[in-house]
């Protein structure tokens, strides 16, 4: 299926000429004590980055990092992200402390050839949050580009001022990474191999109404887990003792299974699968062991934490016979080792069957994986960069990121 926004392979680059581009990535990494946690992100933009160094070209990298709320909070400076693409890519990285100053004008002016210059945190400045068009011109101005490569996949469905209105100031295509996102995404969503299984997972419904939605309209089946789980469980008059319930879901659910009925007659709870036990807790781990309750023996003090033992079998001999399966959200309160069963088991069925096309979502589903997998994420067929907008996307949604880069000549 080939992607509807022109790349960097459609520019004209090399053939003697030396030109500058504006790269906008997604290094909004976390950090500990002053040095990267974990480098997908960064890993994942380097295909862009060394096809544009092969073709000749001097980079202007922006990024932003955290939620400084606009203000200059140096906790969240990119510097770190800088130096670990400096071991990453090989190349010297020119880190500037300036956005759109007369430093960094200065500093890009002044880099040589096939050089990579990083600007400081976007957001700390508010405008960039804002979408706005003086931002974006200033950065343009700061940049000297010749043309703008939007490779952040992660802010894509956010129009800010990085994403959106530069778009305006400088002509703009897809770097490879996003357009890898879209089409694995958008692939496995319109054109699975079937059978084709979604295991959802997360803290709330409301997160994920739309994606739910069009899950039922797409898939085989349908696992439901994490606290949307006890949702759903309550919904269907099961009392979840302590557990973190959301209570104003009834009008929502009511709507997404009278969907299933419609597609599945009386087969409702063969296609959207519930827990049929919950690993739970009467105090928040880390001092605390899981036990296994089915749902008519949640007492009142306790929480349920996880899926429980009898469903990651069920769950995992779903997913087995799967062709193509798509993973969002936890299954359960996965910082905790003892409730991390059922991700965990749902991560190595989808390692030790690699016929199977698994489409791992972003955010904390991405963070778990990569912390179990020793292959960085390789034991699966795609790990997403990013979260948000990979729901978006999966919700069938336009990104605003992606909708104002120049389009594929006819």
């Amino acid at each position: 299926m080939g992607f509807f926004k022109q790349t960097i392979r459609d520019l004209p680059l090399g053939h003697g000429k030396h030109h500058r581009i504006l790269v906008r990535v997604d290094y909004n990494v976390p950090l500990r004590d002053g040095e990267v946690s974990d480098d997908l992100r960064i890993r994942a933009s380097l295909p862009t980055l060394k096809y544009l160094l092969d073709h000749g070209c001097s980079l202007v990298l922006i990024s932003h990092l955290g939620r400084p709320d606009g203000k200059r909070d140096m906790a969240y400076s990119l510097e770190p992200a800088a130096k670990r693409l400096e071991e990453l890519i090989g190349h010297k990285v020119i880190f500037v402390d300036d956005i759109t100053g007369d430093l960094a004008y200065q500093t890009v002016k002044n880099a040589p050839e096939r050089s990579i210059v990083m600007l400081q945190n976007l957001r700390f400045d508010p405008r960039e949050e804002e979408n706005s068009d003086d931002y974006a011109r200033e950065i343009a101005r700061v940049a000297q580009a010749d043309y703008f490569v939007q490779d952040g996949f992660g802010v894509v469905h956010r129009a800010h001022a990085s994403t959106y209105a530069i778009t305006e100031q400088l002509p703009s295509v897809s770097g490879l990474l996003l357009e890898r996102e879209y089409q694995v995404i958008t692939e496995a969503m319109e054109n699975p191999k079937r059978p084709l299984v979604a295991v959802l997972g997360g803290a709330k419904v409301s997160d994920k109404i739309q994606v739910v939605e069009r899950f039922v309209k797409l898939a085989d089946t349908i696992l439901i887990g994490g606290a949307m789980a006890n949702t759903f469980a309550t919904y269907k008059g099961i009392h979840m003792g302590a557990s973190k319930v959301e209570t104003d879901q009834k009008e929502t659910l009511d709507s997404i299974y009278e969907a299933v009925r419609k597609k599945v007659g009386d087969k409702v709870d063969d296609f959207l699968v519930l827990p049929v036990d919950f690993a739970v807790a009467t105090e928040v781990p880390p001092n605390t062991r899981r036990r296994n309750q089915p749902p008519d023996r949640i007492k009142s003090d306790e929480m349920a934490l996880d899926i429980g033992d009898a469903s990651i079998e069920k769950f995992t001999e779903i997913i087995a016979k799967a062709k193509t399966v798509v993973w969002n959200g936890p299954l359960g309160m996965n910082e905790f080792d003892e409730f991390a069963h059922g991700s965990a088991r749902v991560a190595l069925t989808l390692a030790t069957h690699p016929e199977i096309e698994s489409i791992v979502g972003g955010g904390d589903t991405a963070d778990f994986v990569l912390k179990w997998d020793a292959k960085q994420g390789g034991s699966f067929t795609h790990v997403s960069t990013g979260g948000g907008a990979s729901l978006d996307l999966m919700a069938g949604k336009k990104l605003p990121g992606v909708e104002c880069l120049l389009d594929v000549k006819k």
